[in-house]
């Protein structure tokens, strides 16, 4: 019920500026007539125009979309198989140096405990004199 109404204050809207248009208008009718026609012309063409675009646009989409569909699966697997070939590549050499690592930390150990040493008999030598 309310569409009602409003339509028809549209409709007397449009046809009451229409009227004030043609009669207040500095141009002949067939000036009104011809410049109405050129720019009907004119709005086709231009909806045409965005109606292709947008066409156009959607089909782009549409290809960008089975394009990651399609490609996408196939990416992961490629990255997956990189990754797991990187892993066996690097672990010989992962092994390698935690094995320094590991004797780093006792070589420290043992440097440690021979400068821990070496105080110590320091200090009696100190205290003997």
């Amino acid at each position: 019920m309310r569409a009602k109404p409003f339509l028809i204050g549209l409709s007397a809207g449009v046809v009451g500026g229409l009227t004030t248009i043609i009669f207040t208008s500095p141009q002949s009718g067939k000036q009104i007539r011809s410049s109405i026609v050129q720019n009907t012309k004119i709005a086709k063409t231009n909806l045409e125009e965005i109606k292709h675009h947008s066409s156009s646009v959607k089909d782009s989409i549409l290809t960008l979309k089975n394009e990651v569909k399609n490609n996408i699966p196939e990416i992961m697997n490629q990255l997956k198989e990189s990754i797991s070939k990187f892993n066996q590549d690097i672990e010989p050499d992962t092994a390698k140096l935690k094995e320094e690592i590991d004797g780093l930390q006792k070589s420290i150990i043992e440097i440690e405990n021979n400068l821990s040493d070496l105080n110590n008999k320091q200090k009696k030598d100190d205290k003997t004199e």
